[in-house]
């Protein structure tokens, strides 16, 4: 629910705020990661053009891990986003 929309991330992070699992967490932490690092790269002129494709491919991959129940962190910046945001 998280990968799909703002909205769907926030219903996810509430919903997981009354009944906390660290599954729910893990993602709701990638999916924020990735949002923030799309907007982040959208910035910079040349990869601005590559920002909504990156966040795509990201968002997807993670869908896919977390559809098949695997906590694997996203590609090269997963470690980051769950030690940035392990407040969440």
């Amino acid at each position: 629910m998280a990968h799909i929309t703002v909205i769907g991330w926030i219903v996810a992070l509430i919903m997981n705020s009354q009944n906390r699992t660290e599954f729910g967490s893990f993602y709701i932490r990638q999916t924020l990661g990735i949002w923030l690092l799309t907007i982040v790269l959208s910035i910079i002129p040349i990869v601005g053009c590559f920002a909504a494709v990156i966040g795509l491919v990201l968002i997807v991959m993670s869908l896919i891990n977390a559809a098949s129940n695997k906590m694997d962190p996203t590609v090269v910046v997963g470690e980051y986003f769950q030690d940035w945001f392990k407040s969440l």
